[in-house]
């Protein structure tokens, strides 16, 4: 932090989504690898290494060069878009009016309300269900409910307090994850799970499919955190080091998602047992007893990264809905947010689960062309604070149709995604335009969703393109 500002004292953050000013700029960019790397030591992304193994059937030799591989490319999306804070001193959905307008920019500020409380809702569960495996006879409510009070109040003191706690969190669960890791490594288990062929699997070579859907998947995740990277550079030093920035916060995502990843992936292989694994989603039963006390230290930490992560969901959710120009103080947000995630947790309870997380996945198919148009602006075009204010342009018509144009072009490569019964895997509904009646064209890439990839480089291009033709003119 710079000299003479100290940061964390113990009062409720006063700024919302105005920008920071300089006297109260604060911090150095190793807080951007803690509060990233802390973010992803969680359940979600111990998931993803399960379903690699499990659902995709990947070996474990063949799962962990592609977990690296898409954690790498989704940490350098997320580095990039961290590396906006410090300059524009905004929350990252704010940056974005400069190319969508004021009120043009409330699409994608709703999109990211929703899937961030959407995320919140759901890792909230996923840690009471990691807690449960431990002990059995915790009320499922009751467990969404102080484990969401917890995440709220973290959230309602806001920026400060919450890298402090992602620092000290950084540590604790790294040490942790590493002596799991570690103990995993130096055991007898590792030898079968390197030889465990998942059903549907080869031991000798992926599928394109397998592997273009374990990237698809890895990747959406790391990325789902650009829409607000900003919002924890924000309050750097404007003359702080972009590229210091940008590879602390890539260096911090990347190594957490991946080492935790491949965790999921190891306990899956180690186990060997898919049914577990579709209905626990992540072995949490399977863990308590195939792995004894170093199961329940692994719970635990599972559990306590629902809340890292959760910390930051509903702190950016409540800016969003700032940036939707809702009259309110933040911490009114904060707690608005809470209250309806408690409400859909509550909802939904253990059931859907599987396909919850499936919906929240779909959601990610706004991010990529979202994330494209915003690199081009900061990066390219170099626009600026000044561009971001209540003055800025209303609606941008252009974006905003470059945007729609990506998504609908991409929408032929996408896979079909449906929210299914907890009783029938039958009893389906579909987003329209993405559902079996509708022919896609993913077989190119071997039935994987490279949908992400597409509509990102369409909008990419295009916005570029018309941002030369306007300053050229």
């Amino acid at each position: 932090m710079t000299k003479g500002r100290r940061m964390g004292s113990a009062t409720v953050e006063a700024i919302g989504i105005e920008r920071v000013p300089e006297e109260k700029r604060h911090g150095t960019s190793i807080m951007a690898f803690t509060v990233w790397f802390a973010a992803n030591l969680g359940a979600a992304g111990f998931a993803i290494g399960v379903l690699a193994v499990y659902i995709f059937g990947l070996t474990l030799a063949q799962t962990i060069p592609v977990l690296l591989i898409s954690n790498l490319l989704g940490g350098l999306v997320l580095g990039l878009t961290a590396s906006m804070g410090p300059e524009l001193g905004v929350p990252q959905m704010l940056s974005s009016r400069s190319a969508f307008g004021r009120r043009g920019n409330y699409l994608p500020a709703a999109f990211n309300w929703i899937s961030t409380i959407g995320w919140f809702t759901f890792n909230t569960i996923l840690g009471v269900l990691a807690i449960q495996a431990i002990y059995a006879d915790l009320n499922l409510y009751l467990g969404i409910a102080v484990l969401m009070l917890i995440q709220v109040v973290i959230a309602v003191f806001g920026h400060d307090i919450i890298h402090i706690f992602e620092k000290v969190m950084s540590i604790a669960l790294g040490l942790v994850f590493l002596a799991i890791l570690a103990f995993i490594l130096v055991s007898d288990k590792l030898a079968p799970a390197f030889a465990y062929v998942p059903q549907g699997g080869n031991a000798l070579a992926a599928s394109f499919g397998a592997i273009g859907a374990t990237v698809a998947v890895a990747f959406s995740y790391i990325i789902a955190w650009s829409p607000y990277a900003s919002d924890y550079s924000r309050y750097f030093p404007s003359k702080i080091s972009k590229r210091k920035v940008a590879i602390a916060a890539m260096l911090g995502g990347a190594l957490a998602s991946f080492g935790v990843e491949v965790l999921g992936a190891m306990v899956a292989a180690i186990l060997q047992n898919p049914t577990a694994g579709v209905q626990n989603t992540i072995l949490f039963a399977g863990i308590a007893s195939g792995f004894g006390s170093l199961g329940i230290l692994m719970l635990a930490a599972l559990a306590i990264g629902v809340v890292t992560a959760n910390a930051l969901n509903i702190y950016s959710n409540a800016l969003s809905a700032l940036v939707l120009d809702i009259k309110a103080k933040r911490w009114v947000t904060v707690a608005a947010g809470g209250f309806i995630g408690f409400a859909l947790a509550a909802i939904v309870g253990a059931n859907f689960v599987v396909a919850f997380e499936n919906f929240l996945l779909v959601l990610d198919y706004w991010i990529t062309p979202w994330v494209a148009i915003m690199l081009v602006d900061f990066f390219l075009a170099k626009r600026t604070a000044a561009n971001l204010g209540r003055k800025s342009n209303v609606l941008n018509p252009t974006t905003i149709g470059i945007y729609a144009f990506s998504i609908i072009l991409s929408i032929p490569f996408m896979v079909p995604t449906g929210i299914c019964s907890a009783t029938s895997s039958t009893s389906c509904f579909y987003i329209p335009l993405v559902s079996p009646a509708v022919s896609s064209l993913a077989w190119i890439f071997g039935g994987a969703d490279f949908s992400y990839f597409i509509s990102f480089a369409i909008a990419g291009v295009l916005y570029f393109a018309y941002r030369r033709i306007k300053q050229h003119g």
